[in-house]
């Protein structure tokens, strides 16, 4: 080998290992450098750094919220009665040292650590409740409670949880109808409350306005009777005056309206002396 291809190879070589002395950290990922072994570094900024060349070698690892979805767990409630419940998580990593010495920067290891302490917590949280009230009664103060425990529980494994999240709770069939049957007994008797409560209500409200209709109408009776007294006693007045100043032509249009009130139809008979007052003006008529 001649002396230009020594120079090729060096040349290569120091290529080779200035390439291996720089890497890039990017923002959706996390870095350590280690050392035969050894974390020496752990706050890499992202962007390009700087590393010993083939003493010291970088783990990158996924800096990006990460879900873990498990199959359901049956869990059993206060009541000594089974659910099975689906639940997830969202975590990312927090301190990848930790992360790094915890699970050796393996996340199929960080994974199987937390679906064991999710599902203790679940077992914690459901056994200290009824089916009705981690269905329904206690759903979100159940929900933060087990995240913050959850939390607490992972400081050891560098990660943080962003959400632990109960996304389906089933019964089983031979519990389901039971509960159902419970759930619609008791909307029942709320309807039933509630529909006593507004009949009462409606009872109330029918006798007030009965009250007031009576009152009303008395009320009303009243003005009309005074009305139509002062009225009255006004036409009598006005008659009294009329006929006070002809007497005779009251009598006679008094005569008349008793022949029209008495002959109304042609079928009417009537046996009276003709020299009664009645046919008083017919007679005078008749005279020459």
């Amino acid at each position: 080998m001649n002396k230009s291809s020594y120079l090729l190879v060096f040349a290569a070589l120091l290529v080779a290992i200035g390439f291996n002395s720089f890497f890039i950290v990017d923002e959706k990922e996390k870095a350590i450098v280690l050392q035969f072994g050894e974390a020496v570094r752990t706050d890499i900024d992202v962007g390009l750094s700087f590393k010993l060349p083939i003493v010291q070698e970088v783990k990158k690892y996924d800096a990006r919220i990460q879900t873990l979805d498990e199959a359901p767990d049956r869990i059993l409630t206060v009541e000594s009665k089974y659910l099975l419940v689906d639940s997830f998580i969202k975590y990312r990593i927090a301190d990848v040292l930790t992360f790094y010495k915890a699970n050796n920067g393996s996340f199929n290891s960080l994974n199987s650590l937390l679906g064991q302490r999710s599902e203790f917590i679940l077992k914690n949280q459901f056994g200290r409740r009824t089916v009705k009230e981690v269905v329904s009664g206690e759903r979100d103060e159940l929900m933060t409670t087990m995240l913050n425990q959850l939390n607490d529980s992972v400081v050891d494994l560098g990660v943080e949880i962003i959400d632990f999240r109960v996304k389906r709770i089933d019964l089983p069939s031979n519990l389901s109808n039971s509960v159902y049957e419970r759930m619609k007994t008791e909307r029942n008797r709320l309807a039933e409350e509630l529909r006593s409560e507004g009949k009462e209500i409606a009872r109330e409200i029918r006798a007030i306005a009965d009250k007031d209709k009576v009152v009303i109408l008395a009320e009303a009776y009243k003005q009309s009777e005074q009305l139509r007294g002062e009225g009255d006693a006004k036409a009598t007045a006005i008659y009294a005056e009329a006929y006070s100043v002809d007497p005779e032509f009251y009598e006679f249009t008094r005569s008349l309206k008793a022949y029209t009130e008495t002959f109304q139809s042609k079928s009417d008979v009537m046996l009276i002396d003709s020299n009664s007052e009645f046919f008083k003006y017919l007679n005078k008529q008749s005279q020459p």
